[in-house]
């Protein structure tokens, strides 16, 4: 049996601080299942479409990751792929609160789902999607800091 994880997150755009988990989570787990949520609450600057699409191009030749976009609860998509974990990622302290009422949530709904909290790299724990979003709308530059599909899609955004 295949050991499965769920890393849902709103992915705009996907930052190196989220491929950084994912290929970290590839070590412990067989798949890891992106879930791009459709969150009706955030008004995204890539649509859903434009997010599976760039991040559909990042793991175009990794069989180990997969993409979708959902609505939902997460515990219920998760039960779908036959998910045991969830993967949920924790840059600041600040996250952790937030975070723990949601794992706790999801335990009630699933408890045979267990949610992980991994951190990115250290030099990525200051990036966020929002950050990276208001530095490129001003024309800062944001090499390094996202993928390269993600970077040019921004600035074609932008223009």
């Amino acid at each position: 049996m295949d050991r499965i994880a769920v890393y849902p997150g709103s992915f705009d755009p996907m930052t190196n601080g989220h491929t950084d988990i994912v290929e970290r989570c590839k070590a412990l787990f067989d798949k890891v299942h992106l879930g791009i949520l459709q969150n009706p609450q955030k008004a995204p600057l890539f649509t859903a479409e434009e997010r599976l699409e760039m991040i559909q191009e990042i793991y175009a030749d990794d069989s180990a990751v997969q993409v979708h976009a959902f609505d939902g609860l997460l515990v219920d998509f998760a039960e779908q792929l036959g998910a045991r974990a969830i993967i949920r990622g924790l840059r600041a302290p600040t996250d952790l609160e937030y975070e723990l009422q949601m794992a706790l949530m999801n335990r009630r709904l699933r408890d045979r789902i267990e949610t992980l909290f991994m951190v990115p790299r250290e030099e990525f724990t200051f990036v966020s999607s929002s950050l990276i979003k208001e530095v490129c709308q001003f024309g800062g530059s944001v090499e390094g800091l996202v993928p390269s599909q993600v970077e040019l899609r921004l600035v074609e955004k932008f223009r």
